[in-house]
């Protein structure tokens, strides 16, 4: 049982230092409408963030372990969509919403937690999860903003990878869909995709692929990438890509280093 709570506690640990959750909004059972108390949490959060310097806003519903798959899923999206839909009206750009998901129910097992009802309710939310302008570093942007120029560098925090992965989650593609987007829209852009990784021994300069077994993971997640985008009517004329290694850690924790990068080569 202690391990088990330490185990928890250091998976919490991991996920919250991946992305900062800014505020939590609360549902009541079986609601997705939000009750005045409720919506003077989001009004708050509004008048108290600074937009100038936030690059994009994402928002992820969730529900208790009651009920079914399939009707915890259009519970947690209509909870999401409320959320959104009282952003909007109050007046924050649309654009910065890069990310609007229902993740369904929480599953618990009700016999190995001490206080289920308290549980239910801490589940049954929206996260907003903000993420800051160059929140990457200088020269290094988290957005496909309107003026690129060449030598600039997108590095987008939703596209990162599982340990010795090459792999693209859901949340990824989801990403990589919106960039697929932008790029169809902005054709002018040509751009270099380059992988990298992180916890790899000063010896090697590349991690192994755990499914291909060979050291050139950096390689394949570039890779991927690309293939993604091909497959999203992406040019691949206008495309390339490179592993980079363990060449260039961005020092904000080893998560931040299983990426990759958009390094912009023409306008």
């Amino acid at each position: 049982m202690k391990l088990s709570r330490v185990l928890f506690l250091f998976i919490i640990y991991n996920l919250a230092a991946q992305q900062k959750t800014i505020e939590t909004i609360y549902f009541d059972f079986d609601k997705y409408d939000l009750t005045e108390s409720q919506a003077k949490i989001v009004n708050k959060f509004i008048k108290t963030i600074d937009t100038a310097k936030v690059e994009s806003i994402q928002i992820y519903g969730y529900c208790d372990d009651r009920g079914t798959d399939d009707y915890n899923f259009r519970l947690s999206h209509d909870r999401v969509n409320t959320i959104q839909s009282l952003l909007l009206s109050s007046g924050f750009k649309e654009s910065k919403i890069v990310i609007l998901e229902g993740k369904g129910r929480v599953v618990v097992r009700p016999d190995t937690v001490e206080n289920l009802y308290e549980t239910r309710l801490r589940n049954r939310r929206v996260d907003l999860i903000v993420v800051k302008r160059n929140s990457f570093g200088k020269d290094i942007y988290s957005s496909f903003k309107d003026k690129l120029k060449v030598g600039d560098k997108i590095c987008l925090e939703s596209i990162l990878f599982d340990m010795g992965s090459a792999r693209l989650t859901h949340t990824s593609k989801k990403e990589l869909d919106k960039v697929a987007l932008t790029l169809q829209k902005q054709r002018n852009i040509q751009f270099e995709i380059r992988g990298h990784v992180c916890c790899t021994p000063e010896i090697y300069s590349d991690g192994i692929d755990k499914d291909t077994k060979e050291r050139r993971l950096s390689w394949n997640r570039a890779k991927t990438v690309f293939n993604y985008l091909s497959s999203k009517k992406v040019s691949k004329n206008r495309m390339r890509y490179q592993g980079c290694g363990n060449r260039f850690p961005l020092k904000k924790g080893d998560n931040f280093d299983r990426r990759v990068e958009f390094l912009i080569t023409k306008i």
